[in-house]
């Protein structure tokens, strides 16, 4: 029996490309090779390797997969994280990041300095100083390992990849607060080119490791990159991680639910590539899709560590998730980055029921039974997705799309909450993701 006050559900499979490496590890070791680092590295050299805070898949094995190639050739690895002012702004906190990844130094096979102090390298010629990883400074040579992708908040022909993990990840918190601040006054592109080339002129970059993945989260594409190529070669490749980024089924939504966000997820924990806020918080800029009237989130990601950056892009949310956050180091995340509106709270209900009744009772004359509404694990896995009967009839009848299950009612539990998608069996657990 159909339920006024809501609309009913089926499940769609997306049929992506898929562009997975099957021997990652060989393709680091001959891309490592190809660009000469047997000829550069001479034993005992101390070679530094970055570590971010994204939730790259197999991001633990390319990393012990460099160290090993590092070592082979006579170097001494150890990592550095570079991320900027997340993980609380803090070498502890940092440190903990990479632990939830799995990423140790037993793990990995080497050690990890983790340090928030800086080198100052020179001034950028718009008047700020230039800042640079301590450890990372005085190694003998640095390696730069960073997936490239849409940035979350800047457009333009270079975003989050090599150049950005050059200033925001290797500035640590101050450089990043610093880069942040002057992006707004000269604009992203002009700001990580003018510190980047100074970065690159001052300090020993050996080569850049660029990963690319395709939309269903696989390792798709591993190119080591000379130094002197990291400006002209990031565009490449980042149109190719465009092209092969997942996205959303459907190009109008009423209410988009989502089970959890999260920093491991995307830098801004909802990406707003994918839920089409790039340009402005509550709704889609002229020409931008998808166009999504509410979002509503369930819960925070484990991989976040109470991080909540991102909430501020949803309308509503259950209230547990406000006794999980960790407010500094969601504020500290929000300040630095410039985005604070991304760390206020939207409107919060103790059940999913009360959150969705309140979401689908203010769109309008459409009744609720009737709402465009899709509900998704998070906005990196969005190989099949939930979506209300609404758009049944289109889904049958695209190419791309896969009807799993005919219209079925919201399954809600006694105490009016929905299962995770986990729970019903669309998508692998995050812990179960291989790494």
């Amino acid at each position: 029996m159909k339920d006024p006050l809501f609309p009913q559900i089926f499940r769609i499979r997306q049929r992506f490309a898929s562009h997975k490496l099957d021997d990652i590890p060989g393709r680091i070791r001959a891309e490592l090779y190809r660009v000469g680092i047997r000829e550069k590295v001479r034993p005992g050299m101390q070679i530094a390797i970055t570590a971010g805070s994204r939730g790259i898949n197999n991001i633990r094995m390319i990393l012990r997969t460099v160290a090993e190639v590092v070592r082979q050739c006579g170097g001494q690895p150890f990592l550095v994280p570079a991320m900027g002012s997340h993980g609380g702004g803090t070498a502890e906190g940092q440190r903990e990041v990479l632990r939830g990844y799995g990423i140790t130094e037993e793990t990995v096979g080497c050690p990890i300095r983790s340090s928030m102090e800086t080198v100052i390298i020179g001034k950028a010629p718009e008047g700020f100083d230039v800042h640079f990883d301590r450890h990372a400074f005085a190694a003998d040579f640095v390696i730069v390992v960073n997936r490239i992708k849409p940035h979350t908040q800047f457009t333009g022909p270079i975003e989050s990849g090599l150049m950005k993990m050059l200033l925001i990840g290797l500035g640590k918190h101050r450089g990043a607060e610093i880069y942040h601040r002057a992006a707004w006054d000269y604009g992203f592109d002009r700001v990580v080119r003018s510190v980047a080339r100074i970065v690159l002129a001052r300090c020993r970059i050996l080569t850049g490791l660029a990963i690319v993945e395709d939309a269903y989260d696989d390792t798709a594409h591993i190119e080591a990159i000379p130094p002197q190529e990291f400006e002209t070669r990031e565009p490449e490749l980042l149109r190719l991680a465009r092209e092969w980024m997942p996205k959303l089924p459907f190009d109008h939504a009423h209410v988009l639910l989502i089970d959890r966000l999260g920093k491991d997820l995307s830098g801004a924990g909802i990406d707003t590539n994918v839920i089409g806020r790039k340009l402005a918080d509550h709704r889609a800029g002229p020409g931008e899709k998808p166009d999504i009237r509410y979002i509503c989130v369930r819960g925070l990601s484990p991989g976040t560590h109470g991080n909540a950056i991102g909430l501020g892009l949803a309308e509503f949310c259950r209230s547990h998730i406000l006794r999980e956050i960790d407010v500094h180091a969601t504020r500290i995340n929000a300040i630095t980055s410039g985005h604070v509106s991304a760390a206020m709270l939207p409107l919060d209900y103790p059940t999913d029921r009360e959150m969705l009744s309140v979401a689908l009772s203010n769109i309008g004359l459409t009744p609720p039974q009737d709402a465009r509404l899709m509900w998704i694990s998070d906005t990196l896995h969005l190989a099949e997705v939930e979506c209300s009967a609404a758009y049944y009839d289109e889904a049958r009848h695209r190419d791309d799309l896969e009807v799993l299950t005919p219209p079925r009612p919201l399954p809600f539990n006694e105490e009016g909450n929905l299962p995770d998608m986990t729970a019903l069996g669309i998508l692998p657990k995050l812990a179960d993701l291989p790494k």
